[in-house]
């Protein structure tokens, strides 16, 4: 799994982190996506990377500004991953 972090400007409401979200699922086959509007942030987990120039255009296409994009490995830890 590949977690995308993308720092996302203009986002002010639950709202507006649902239209990043759709626009999101809707370009990319994603397992989830998560917007935080007072966190100016987007989270995506991915099983494959993510085209970082076609993410900035489907963020810049739904009227938010995307800022830096981190990418990193992602491992869901269990409900058990205590003392590991």
């Amino acid at each position: 799994m590949i977690k995308t972090v993308v720092k996302v400007e203009g986002m002010a409401c639950s709202m507006c982190e649902a239209h990043v979200n759709d626009a999101v699922r809707g370009a990319f086959p994603v397992d989830k996506v998560t917007s935080s509007h007072s966190k100016g942030e987007t989270v995506i987990l991915s099983k494959e990377p993510l085209d970082e120039t076609a993410l900035r255009a489907v963020i810049d296409g739904s009227g938010y500004g995307a800022g830096s994009v981190t990418v990193a490995p992602y491992e869901k830890k269990g409900f058990f991953h205590f003392g590991k």
